[in-house]
């Protein structure tokens, strides 16, 4: 990779920092504003969303039989853009896209006792510096980024610093000055999370090390016969001789990911197992990915989407927000967002939805983001690829799943095919695989029902990005006589919710937001009318109202 070297210095963040507004397209607004705290991100398996060129379905020698849905599908970086070229994630109001690991994983099989696996998720790691050739090259992910800047569509990748992949006979273990493989994490307090392998033949990167280590023989052999090993030890020495970081196994990881943010242009990292490493690598790697992504932003003016700094969103998993700034770890609590994170997954909101009421939920985070959490924020999910207990498994209140998600307060992560309620039991699928079936495109242009779930999610999707108020606004229950009718409110930017409701004639009490002669627009049923006594009337065959102002 050839790359732009930087100085890390706090002066040089200051002074690269570009103050120009972002813009999202759509085909129904222009949103005034971006802010990631309302931001609606689309996480998708690179291998399970869209096929986009066949000839990359096979690489080296990936042909072994594996259990179900346990090996490379087809999925690529090439698939993902020919739908943002589509207008797919415009459609369903996405303005952040999430995606697995795309470097280089593992060339052989493991057993987990489920049949082989091969690395298809992108958590295995072989290679941080290359692509992997199933996920595609770098010019895909050149037009990619491209594609969905032009759309006003951010690019999260996703960051692992924790572990290398699994040892396979095609994959040796790495040094022992760069791993540990034994023990395996018990989870009982801090040491015996972080100092150890996630799980068994995992090795665990020695994070906390600070001594010097030479690189691993086999990345060695491996960059000399690709022909670029002198390339990559000159970018290596002007890294560590700019920063002044030791040669630690950590900063070697760190240089590699911040590459991709000075050759691509990424506009943040999921970041991966965060509560197994010390919280003052995810620190450390905060300030490298900052300083990298204002220096990317004073060199390539014209790719600036707007003036927010890097976000990394981190996996503390079992985080809930109810938790706050702090996350225990039985003898130690742990604040991640201290100088490190913009936000963590919120592993609760789906408990939440649940067990309480609408209208508790959407207060108890409002309460939460403006005080414990202010100036931070959760990214809420009912869906993922590695939980075993999603909000709606079997796909049968798919439009509530929508509702709850995108109308609470924070960030919304939309995991793929939840907008089409693809199914989450494979027959034959054991765990996390179960989660991870190919896209369900044929039932979205085939079925009925699916394409009326979809045209939910399109609506309250586009209505999010449209107005950040839904996500980072001020929450104020107005009435809940015939349904939940309340509003939000973000600087100008106001708006009017109801669910719920009965279908037909309904009377919205809008007085707090709408003057009265105002013209008001429900998003939803594409109706309008006119605020009379501060009243807005509806006549509509939904139960939902999404009311904004005149456009």
């Amino acid at each position: 990779m050839k790359k732009i070297i930087i100085l890390f210095t706090f002066f040089t963040f200051l002074n690269c920092k570009e103050n120009t507004s972002a813009q999202i397209a759509s085909k129904k607004t222009t949103q005034k504003e971006f802010v990631w705290e309302a931001a609606n991100i689309y996480f998708l398996l690179t291998d399970r969303f869209n096929n986009g060129d066949k000839s990359n379905d096979i690489n080296f020698e990936r042909t072994e039989k594996t259990g179900v849905l346990r090996g490379f599908k087809g999925g690529d970086i090439k698939g993902i853009t020919q739908k943002i070229k589509e207008g797919y994630f415009t459609d369903l109001g996405i303005n952040a896209i999430w995606m697995t690991p795309v470097v280089e994983q593992i060339h052989g099989v493991t057993d987990e006792g489920t049949g082989f696996s091969y690395g298809y998720h992108g958590y295995w790691t072989k290679d941080w510096t290359k692509i992997d050739p199933n996920f595609g090259t770098k010019e895909d992910l050149k037009e990619l980024v491209d594609a969905a800047h032009k759309n006003g569509i951010r690019v999260l990748l996703d960051a692992v610093i924790n572990h290398t992949g699994p040892v396979t006979e095609k994959d040796t273990v790495w040094p022992t000055d760069w791993v540990r493989t034994t023990p395996t994490c018990s989870h009982k307090d801090y040491k015996s999370t972080v100092t150890c392998t996630l799980v068994e033949n995992l090795p665990d990167i020695r994070t906390e090390s600070n001594e010097a280590v030479k690189l691993p023989p086999q990345l060695v052999a491996k960059w000399k016969a690709e022909g670029r090993y002198e390339q990559e030890l000159k970018e290596l020495d002007d890294f560590f001789a700019k920063t002044g970081h030791p040669r630690a196994p950590r900063f070697y990881i760190m240089k590699w990911l911040t590459d991709y943010i000075t050759e691509f242009g990424i506009d943040g990292y999921r970041v991966d197992t965060v509560k197994h490493t010390e919280e003052y690598v995810w620190q450390e790697f905060k300030t490298l990915c900052e300083a990298t992504f204002a220096e990317y932003k004073k060199n390539n003016p014209e790719k600036v989407l707007d003036n927010n700094d890097f976000y990394l969103v981190g996996e503390v998993y079992n985080y809930a927000i109810s938790q706050g700034k702090y996350f225990d770890l039985d003898d130690k609590q742990v604040n991640y967002f201290h100088k490190a994170f913009n936000s963590l997954i919120n592993f609760e909101i789906k408990w939440n939805a649940k067990q309480m009421a609408a209208n508790a939920v959407f207060v108890k985070y409002d309460s939460l983001l403006n005080t414990e959490l202010k100036n931070y924020g959760v990214l809420n999910y009912m869906t993922s690829h590695d939980d075993g207990n999603p909000f709606d498994k079997n796909r049968e209140i798919p439009y509530e799943t929508a509702t709850m998600l995108l109308l609470t307060p924070g960030t919304s992560q939309v995991y793929y095919g939840d907008e089409s309620a693809r199914d989450l039991t494979i027959d034959g699928a054991v765990g996390d695989a179960t989660l991870r079936s190919f896209m369900n495109w044929d039932e979205i242009s085939n079925h009925k029902n699916t394409k009326q779930i979809l045209n939910h999610w399109q609506k309250l999707g586009q209505f999010r990005a449209n107005h950040p108020s839904v996500g980072a606004g001020k929450h104020q229950f107005i009435s809940e006589d015939n349904g939940l009718v309340f509003s939000r409110v973000r600087n100008k930017d106001q708006v009017v919710v109801g669910i719920h409701l009965s279908k037909g004639k309904k009377v919205i009490n809008v007085a707090t937001i709408f003057k009265n002669g105002e013209e008001f627009h429900d998003f939803y049923s594409n109706t309008r009318g006119v605020v009379k006594d501060g009243k807005a009337i509806i006549d509509s065959d939904f139960d939902i109202v999404l009311l904004e102002k005149k456009q």
